[in-house]
């Protein structure tokens, strides 16, 4: 990867969204040109043999470095939303995270069966997210090849709880 020092470009906000929670903010690193280069570079090197043809990004950062990501792979790009965002049939997924509860959907036409998909998003923190929106893409008949996010929260054990036989990639580790 690059010399650019990613993780400086990672702000930890303390106690947001609630009391005891530190966000990693990647507004700094969104707003570095060079930066987000790098980064989405770094996310899409191991996927570059796998061969997906479309990049599933989940709402809301996933779907910035999931497009970057999917035009830089050359694959289409398929969102999955919070829930009542996306017009027409969709499938649901219910999840927890690290503060709360929440529901993921994708519409039943995204993707073709079959399909290989790369699942992404900005943080892997307790795994809920990522886990919901694999068993999304296994609704919908798509074959998750693997999946990418920019950082990885270790301590949350997220890791731990993935699932599933497809890679897992991180760029950065707090």
């Amino acid at each position: 990867m690059s010399g650019i020092p990613l993780a400086a470009l990672v702000r930890a906000v303390p106690d947001f969204p609630k009391p005891g929670i530190v966000f990693r903010d990647v507004g700094p690193l969104l707003a570095d040109a060079a930066a987000f280069e790098a980064a989405i570079a770094g996310m899409c090197a191991p996927w570059r043999r796998a061969a997906p043809e479309y990049v599933c990004g989940i709402e809301s950062r996933g779907f910035i470095f999931g497009a970057a990501m999917a035009r830089a792979l050359g694959c289409g790009f398929a969102p999955i939303r919070k829930p009542g965002k996306l017009p027409g049939p969709v499938l649901v997924q219910g999840y927890s995270l690290e503060y709360g509860e929440d529901r993921l959907e994708l519409q039943k036409d995204a993707l073709p069966l079959g399909a290989r998909v790369l699942l992404v998003d900005d943080v892997l923190a307790t795994g809920g997210t990522l886990l919901a929106a694999a068993a999304l893409l296994e609704q919908a008949g798509a074959r998750l090849c693997g999946a990418s996010v920019l950082i990885e929260l270790s301590a949350l054990g997220g890791r731990g709880r993935w699932a599933t036989s497809a890679p897992l990639e991180s760029v950065l580790r707090f």
